[in-house]
This record gives structure tokens, C-alpha cells and sequence, in this order.
């Protein structure tokens, strides 16, 4: 099948800092989308970016002009730059990717990564 393993987070201080990587492999035709989710302690799960197949962006309203989301077509790899983090960004950040596999007939999926930690703290 597929698997979407996130690499990057870790402990950063206000104001710094982190790259997350999120590489896609297994029976993958195409993507058609990957982004960023991220889930606090006790808080729902929001998304934080999205990107498509044709290159267009989505962010929350707390990562714009922060944030940003680019990708790797031929690494399968989509990335979230994160700048200026604040206290309020400590979450566990979740990759998503919207996948068509190589079935006959096509088949399209939605998968999700283990997650990667990043905590901002002084």
C-alpha cells in the first residue's frame, strides 16, 4: 500500500525555525494532494497547509505569512517551512496525502502519517 513517513520535528525556541518532510512511497500512481495537519493535547485535529497536484496553496489563518508548503514531485515529498513559531504551533503535525494507486481500476485513498512532535518552548 502506501506510507507517509514525517522526519523534521523536534524542539524549537519562540521564534525559530523547523523544516518537516513528509516522503510518499508504495503503489502510488499519482498524488493528488498532501498537506500538513496538526493536533494539540485535547484539541481537534486543524489543518495547517495543502497543496495540490496543480500547485495551489491552502493555509490556516495562523500560518499565513508563516508558513509554507512546497513539494518534491519526483521525491514524493512535500515539505511545510515553518518561521516565527510561537507557543500556540506545539502540536503533533500529521502529513495527509490524497493518493491514486497504481489498482486497475484506479483507485484513490486517503492516507495519513504517524506524526512528528514539535514543541516550541524557552
Amino acid at each position: 500500500q502506501v506510507q507517509l513517513v514525517e522526519s523534521g520535528g523536534g524542539l524549537v525556541q519562540p521564534g525559530g525555525s523547523l523544516r518537516l518532510s513528509c516522503a510518499a512511497s508504495g503503489n502510488i500512481s499519482s498524488i493528488k494532494a498532501m498537506g500538513w495537519y496538526r493536533q494539540a493535547p485535547g484539541e481537534q485535529r486543524e489543518l495547517v497547509a495543502v497543496i495540490t497536484n496543480s500547485g495551489s496553496t491552502t493555509y490556516s489563518e495562523s500560518g499565513k505569512g508563516r508558513f509554507n508548503i512546497s513539494r518534491d514531485n519526483a521525491k514524493k515529498t512535500v515539505y511545510l517551512q515553518m518561521n516565527s513559531l510561537k507557543p500556540e504551533d506545539t502540536a503533533v503535525y500529521y502529513c495527509n496525502g490524497r493518493v491514486i494507486l497504481t489498482t486497475t481500476p484506479p483507485y484513490e485513498h486517503n492516507y495519513w502519517g504517524q506524526g512528528t512532535q514539535v514543541t516550541v518552548s524557552s
